[in-house]
């Protein structure tokens, strides 16, 4: 099914195919980047550094591997041969040929690090998220309400094997262990490390306290430091960062944290059915985290920045979500309610009466659960329906 569903982010790479020499496309494993490549540029060769013959010709011999692949190449899993990259850069720069190579990884950290050695001003930089609302929406395959939507997420594999979360998500949480864990860093315990991913699950939505976090693990905070480093370098979690300007109030200057795909965040917590997303203590945090990893899908597949924020005093007054756009904040309340209520403008009244002149410009928004859509004075109520459209 996955093959009919086109990506978003396409036009973006057909655009700046013909104006880099290498495109780069990083993202979670499984969220459809061969897919996305062997579909879009079906002329391109093809070749995975994860097989280990391939693997070792290009790391014993890159000039004969990239004599053999001199043009038109998707080389997937790039970071497996991290040497490879500053090779490229000198095929690149003696060619002079743009859309010579397109690259692929999961591990972004290992990527990022060689392209900015190596590939500097010679790569344009894509970043593939499991499915997005829109794309499921294009084709008929949106749930019809919210919970069902969080709790199955977007990666591929759901839609085109026809699996449930729960068939589909034990074995990707050990091929994510097994692979990349262990290949990033030196842990030991793999249990551990997995009751650690579960317990960031639990805190998804708050302010991040490392105390507690190594506390609760039975491991120290320069282990959890490092550990949160892994889940954001294999795309399973992001942070947000507080949005903090010199105002009078003293603010909240710890980050938050969010998971890329809310299904292997049910997964983690082990919600096993739609409906007991009801019954969720920290329904709220799950509902919020939808919808701030949708918007920023947008802005990714249409290759955009993602600058969002969120916004709490020392009085727990918060905005869920801050977005800096062409020289405005957008704000945004994201709520977990069928009902609209005015109330809900209170956080976004206080942050802008908090601001200096200069930031006011920009709107006001709350999504919600419903399917009603209401234009107030006060800001607009948008259904969770039209996060594709935000």
């Amino acid at each position: 099914m996955t093959s009919i569903i086109q990506r978003s982010i396409e036009p973006s790479l057909r655009a700046m195919l013909p104006k880099f020499p290498i495109l780069l496309v990083t993202g979670p494993r499984q969220s459809g980047k061969t897919t996305l490549l062997r579909a879009c540029f079906p002329d391109y060769r093809y070749v995975n550094l994860e097989l280990a013959q391939n693997r070792a010709f290009a790391r014993e011999d890159p000039q004969g591997f990239l004599r053999l692949y001199d043009n038109k190449v998707i080389i997937d899993e790039a970071q497996r041969v991290p040497e490879l990259f500053s090779w490229l850069q000198a095929k690149t720069d003696e060619s002079g040929e743009r859309g010579q190579y397109i690259l692929s990884g999961s591990q972004n950290f290992l990527l990022m690090a060689k392209t900015a050695q190596s590939l500097a001003g010679r790569v344009a930089i894509f970043k593939l998220l499991p499915f997005s609302h829109a794309e499921l929406k294009a084709h008929q395959l949106l749930a019809g309400d919210p919970e069902t939507a969080l709790w199955q997420g977007g990666y591929p594999a759901l839609f085109d094997r026809e699996l449930a979360p729960p068939q589909y998500f034990p074995s990707y949480i050990e091929t994510y262990l097994e692979r990349d864990v262990r290949t990033l860093t030196n842990v030991q315990d793999l249990g551990l490390f997995r009751n650690f991913i579960r317990l960031c699950a639990g805190r998804v939505g708050q302010p991040i306290n490392f105390q507690s976090l190594a506390t609760d693990c039975g491991i120290n905070q320069g282990t959890v430091k490092n550990w949160l480093s892994i889940l954001e370098t294999s795309h399973i979690i992001f942070q947000l960062q507080p949005y903090f300007e010199n105002f009078n109030k003293r603010l909240i200057k710890s980050p938050k944290f969010y998971f890329y795909d809310t299904g292997l965040l049910c997964h983690l917590l082990d919600l096993h059915n739609a409906q007991t997303l009801t019954q969720y203590h920290n329904r709220g945090s799950l509902f919020e985290n939808m919808v701030i990893v949708e918007m920023m899908k947008n802005r990714y597949n249409a290759m955009l920045p993602a600058s969002f924020y969120f916004w709490r005093d020392t009085h727990a007054t918060e905005v869920d979500l801050v977005v800096s756009e062409n020289a405005q904040l957008n704000l945004f309340e994201i709520k977990y309610s069928f009902t609209i209520k005015s109330d809900f403008l209170k956080g976004i009244r206080t942050f802008r009466a908090s601001i200096p002149p200069q930031y006011l410009k920009g709107s006001d928004n709350i999504l919600y659960a419903g399917d009603d859509e209401q234009p107030r004075t006060e800001g607009t109520f948008w259904s969770w329906k039209s996060i594709s459209e935000l």
